[in-house]
């Protein structure tokens, strides 16, 4: 084996094994679950050390490349991620989630890499702490309470139909076949489709229940209720009764870090026999990053709440 093909294997393989037995550590659910995978340690300081160690472990002469600075850290990032998907340590759900981070706190780490390979003064000890790092910040962020973070997915869509055909649809959605479903984020990342939707009576405190594919089921409590205007009600997931297949952990809807809270239709007459079906929920996240974590549940809340908004259009106007 030439020298140069010997340095591009270490320089490739030994960042994606580091980042497998992180992702094992971090993933322990004992010993005082370890560190936790939904984290900014994990997030963030995994790739930029992957990054910083695929370039400082090539040649010299690559490493004073700012394409490959850039771009190689790549590399181990999807191994890293075959490799999980294959051993399904995690989902490709997730992995779409938490791709984008990577590769860019990856590409930083890059650069990183670059300056140490540079400057070769202290070198062991630079590499030694890098290896390090991890498991001296996970357990300082640790100590910091994750603040529940609330955000709001509002939607609304127009409807060409009177007002009590648009109701009836609301409190009873009947069984959904596959071709109305039109959930196209939601599907692409493998969240259970919408079957069908039942209300018991229609008033406060009336009990609904959403129910999905695979098991999935929203328990819902009517806490206010004017008929053909507005019907808000609490939502609660059966979290723990649904098998462990049907949602990666980390994107679980109630589970540890996502949550949705309540549900509000309203129908709003724009005249010209127009209407306006408003419907927004709340949900919460919980992790130390919300801020991105928000955003991704803004998107996933819009999709699936578009989706039902279009069925209920299609079905209001066609009968």
């Amino acid at each position: 084996m030439n020298n140069t093909l010997k340095t591009t294997l270490i320089a490739f393989s030994i960042p994606t094994i580091y980042a497998v037995i992180l992702r094992l550590l971090f993933g322990i659910e004992n010993w005082e679950d370890m560190f936790g995978v939904m984290t900014l340690t994990f997030l963030f300081l995994l790739p930029t050390i992957v990054g910083t160690l695929t370039v400082y472990l090539s040649s010299t002469e690559n490493a004073k490349k700012s394409s490959y600075k850039f771009f190689a850290p790549w590399i181990p990032i999807f191994l890293f991620l075959i490799i999980t998907i294959i051993l399904a340590i995690e989902g490709w759900a997730c992995w779409l989630m938490i791709l984008p981070l990577f590769l860019f706190a990856a590409s930083i780490g890059g650069f990183i890499g670059g300056y140490l390979k540079s400057n070769k003064r202290n070198d062991k000890l630079n590499i030694s702490i890098l290896f390090l790092l991890p498991f001296i910040i996970s357990p300082l962020e640790s100590l910091i309470e994750t603040i529940p973070g609330t955000y709001k997915a509002y939607t609304y869509i127009d409807i060409n139909a009177p007002a009590e055909e648009i109701w009836d649809n609301v409190t009873s959605v009947k069984e959904i076949s596959e071709e109305e479903d039109k959930g196209y984020l939601s599907n692409f990342l493998g969240f259970p489709r919408p079957v069908k939707a039942e209300l018991d009576f229609e008033g406060v405190g009336a009990f609904r229940e959403a129910i999905f594919t695979n098991g999935l089921v929203f328990n819902e409590t009517v806490t206010e209720y004017i008929d053909g205007e507005k019907m808000v009600f609490t939502i609660r997931a059966n979290t723990y009764d649904i098998p462990s297949t049907t949602l990666d952990e980390h994107i679980l809807i109630g589970g540890d870090y996502f949550d949705v809270l309540n549900g509000t239709y309203e129908l709003e007459e724009l005249g010209n026999g127009i209407h306006r079906l408003h419907l927004y929920s709340h949900f919460k996240m919980k992790t130390t990053f919300n801020f991105y974590a928000g955003w991704w549940g803004k998107w996933i809340m819009k999709d699936i709440q578009n989706n039902i908004l279009k069925i209920e259009k299609e079905r209001s106007e066609t009968k």
